[in-house]
């Protein structure tokens, strides 16, 4: 059956699962936002987005990529992408076609609804929009997207491989209206899929891939019969379909994945390495292996011979011809290209991969270039071997926790009580989630000073002024607790970061957030630790500007370990605690210089939740303890804050509670403070500030309408427990809006106060 020639020199063909759409110098992000302000009309929108479609092919063609996939890129979400090709926008905006104009109104600026709900997509930092099923859906296919992209490829000599997300997968992701079980639409979905598939047939598509990344996660019976169901039809489609799994291991699932009776089935062999020769006993006789051996999380570089030893098993047992090399998942969670990225230590650089340099070490592993795989086992040694990742002084601390480390000195009332003395604060105190709007005189003044053009003086004056006329504001609109705005911040991990050894900085390392919104993630590539105060200065200073308390702003353990680039030569634990005992040191220098109220924000607790339910225990333990280490030394007195955003919180509860911040705030207005039930149900027993108003969007809600939302609230949360905020930092809004929406927001809380007095007296 196979060739006598040796695997180890056998190629196999190379696949990419998904490619970075917003460019590589952020040339959609400017777009998108240049078109939301009138600046370009449609048609200019439109044609930067096809010249980087037609660049990323020419790229992934040129990296030497077999497969080419197309629908992969977005103009903002691929989860709503999905839902306009398959006819399921929600009802709530109308039917019929949906205009650019009613594709951006659902997801970011609709003067007439709420906009989507938006949480995180698996355990990434990317947010895609949460579907809204409800009995009255179209489901009529609009294709003409989908098949525009295919021709475009083929213009360039590229015959692609679509991108579908799956239909289990989709609905299992949204939400359904009013109650409605989104498993009713099962076999309407089915057949609006069906429709796609043979759509493509026609056009002479012959494999698409089809992204069912829930197939890693704990099925319920339920959604298991969906995809026995559903896959009974699809797999009948003339187009071949490739099964494509991720950020996990098939596990119990692997009998039913291989029995939906797809082409094809691609699995992670990054996150889940152990699964290659459970999977290759289960395939079924002509099904392709598509092998994830290169990390489409990461940015640290694969090892290249350990991965080419799965592709030589897999050959092995199925024959090159079944089997496919490609990264784990999507690129789309990682930078374009380290071309730019001159400041980088040269020895560091060895040791790093994006998007463009994964690809040709793809191509080069898969056609087995032995030149390439003995560089890349140097690099590999000299990484282990540089001194520059270890701390014996961090690692020694580290070593000498005790249980204490862990605990506050009393438990909540006693503390509350403390905290009520010392600050004297109203009914439902107001605030704010920290940043205020980055304006672009703030960009500007920033970009100059770190190009050498403003000195530092002149920058720290301005700042200086930036920061008083935010307090005034603050004071004039009626907060009762302030900020100092964040302005000398870039963004809320990477400014902590660059006070931080063990860090490293890329000049262009940006990947997608949501919608126009980028990141930058910093590269943990040594152990942690705090040379200097960080945030104590400003903070300080803004508090020397007013009478009012001054909330001390700081991002928490998980968070800024998950919005990294992490080390993988050691684990997540160890280097989150390292994190953590930096933040204590802080923690202790705010409460020094008179800070008594400080916010350690964790909105990616949840997001880092091992996908399956068994692995949950051991991540909560370590990443409560991490926060625990961060903010336990402080005097009963000093209110510690937390805050949340954006993702499902009901089931890890017990361990938000565990965290023992004195105040949570949290997203709740796009939901309704459908949230706080959760929080009843678990008598969660320390304070609480559900979010009144959503700052994605540029809508401005009304004083009734932020009061209606305080009101829910009460009806679970007891007035002396309850905050009054936005959802979440207002760093992406215009001040015109903030202050009217914060005006709102205070005059709302008025409101409460005066109706709570009146029914207490």
């Amino acid at each position: 059956m196979h060739s006598a020639t040796p695997l180890s020199s056998v190629s196999v063909t190379t696949a990419n699962l998904g490619f970075p759409r917003i460019g590589r110098h952020r040339e959609l992000k400017a777009a998108l936002e240049k078109f939301w302000t009138g600046a370009i009309d449609a048609e200019q929108l439109l044609q930067t987005a096809g010249s980087l479609r037609h660049e990323h092919w020419r790229v992934q063609r040129k990296a030497g990529i077999d497969v080419i996939p197309t629908n992969d890129f977005s103009l903002y979400d691929q989860v709503l992408d999905a839902l306009v090709l398959i006819g399921a926008t929600p009802e709530r905006f109308g039917s019929g076609e949906v205009t650019l104009e009613r594709y951006f109104a659902t997801a970011r600026n609709s003067s007439t609804q709420p906009v989507m709900e938006m949480t995180k997509w698996f355990d990434t930092n990317y947010h895609y929009l949460v579907p809204e099923w409800s009995e009255g859906l179209a489901f009529t296919p609009n294709t003409r997207r989908l098949l525009a992209e295919i021709a475009e490829a083929r213009a360039l000599g590229i015959d692609p491989r679509p991108v579908l997300l799956g239909p289990v997968t989709l609905l299992a992701l949204g939400k359904g209206v009013n109650g409605f079980d989104p498993l009713q639409l099962v076999d309407r979905i089915t057949t609006v899929y069906l429709s796609i598939l043979d759509t493509l047939a026609a056009n002479n598509v012959s494999w698409v891939q089809i992204d069912e990344p829930l197939l890693i996660t704990d099925l319920t019976p339920t959604l298991a019969e969906a995809y026995r169901s559903i896959y009974a039809r699809l797999s009948k489609s003339p187009v071949r379909l490739m099964l494509t799994t991720y950020f996990g291991a098939l596990g119990d699932n692997l009998p039913l994945a291989v029995s939906l009776g797809t082409a094809g089935l691609h699995i992670d062999l990054v996150r889940a390495p152990e699964q290659l020769q459970t999977v290759l006993n289960a395939l079924h006789p002509e099904q392709t292996l598509s092998l994830g051996c290169i990390d489409g999380r990461n940015i640290w570089l694969t090892d290249l011979s350990a991965a080419r030893l799965q592709i030589d098993e897999a050959v092995r047992v199925l024959g090159k011809e079944r089997v496919i090399a490609a990264p784990s998942c999507s690129l789309l969670h990682v930078p374009h290209d380290l071309r730019e990225e001159t400041a980088l230590p040269p020895r560091l650089l060895r040791w790093l991969r994006f998007a463009e340099e994964k690809l040709r070490d793809l191509s080069a592993l898969a056609r087995n270039e032995t030149s390439v795989l003995t560089q890349n086992q140097a690099d590999l040694a000299d990484r282990k071997e540089a001194e520059s990742t270890t701390n014996a002084t961090v690692r020694t601390a580290l070593a000498s926790l005790g249980e204490a480390d862990f605990t506050r000195r009393s438990p909540y009332p006693a503390r509350a009580g403390a905290q009520r003395k010392q600050l004297g604060l109203p009914l439902v105190p107001t605030t704010t989630i920290g940043s205020f709007p980055q304006s672009a005189e703030v960009r500007k003044h920033r970009a100059a000073w770190r190009k050498g053009i403003e000195s530092t003086g002149q920058y720290e004056s301005f700042l200086r002024e930036a920061i008083a006329d935010c307090i005034r504001e603050q004071e004039r609109i009626g907060l009762d607790v302030l900020v100092h705005g964040e302005f000398e911040r870039n963004d809320m991990v990477e400014h902590f970061a660059e006070f931080l050894e063990g860090f490293a900085f890329t000049r262009n390392g940006w990947v997608q957030s949501y919608g126009s919104r980028c990141v930058k993630p910093p590269v943990i590539y040594g152990d942690v630790s705090r040379p200097q105060p960080m945030t104590v200065r400003w903070t300080e200073y803004a508090r020397s500007l007013t009478e009012r308390p001054i909330k001390g702003m700081l991002t928490g353990p998980i968070t800024i370990l998950q919005w990294s680039f992490v080390r993988d030569d050691i684990p997540r634990s160890q280097t989150t605690w390292q994190i953590a005992l930096a933040l204590r040191e802080e923690i202790l220098d705010l409460e020094r210089a008179g800070i008594r109220i400080i916010q350690v924000d964790e909105p990616a607790l949840r997001e880092g939740l091992p996908l399956r339910h068994a692995d949950w225990a051991t991540y909560l333990d370590w990443a409560v303890k991490a926060f625990r280490l961060a903010t336990s030394a402080v005097e009963d007195a000093t209110q510690i804050h937390t805050h949340m955003c954006y993702c499902e919180f009901e089931d890890i509860l017990p361990s938000i509670a565990a965290l023992d911040a004195d105040v949570i705030s949290m997203e709740a207005a796009r939901s309704k403070m459908e949230l706080l039930q959760a929080f009843r149900e678990q008598r969660y027993p320390n304070e609480i500030g559900p979010g009144v108003y959503d700052i994605h969007s540029p809508r401005v809600p009304s004083r009734d309408e932020m009061r209606s939302l305080l009101e829910k609230a009460l009806e679970v949360i007891e007035p002396e427990k309850l905050w009054s905020n936005p959802d979440c930092g207002l760093k992406t809004r215009g001040w015109k809006e903030v202050s009217a929406a914060l005006e709102a927001m205070c005059a709302a809380t008025r409101d409460v106060r005066k109706h709570l007095a009146a029914t207490t007296d």
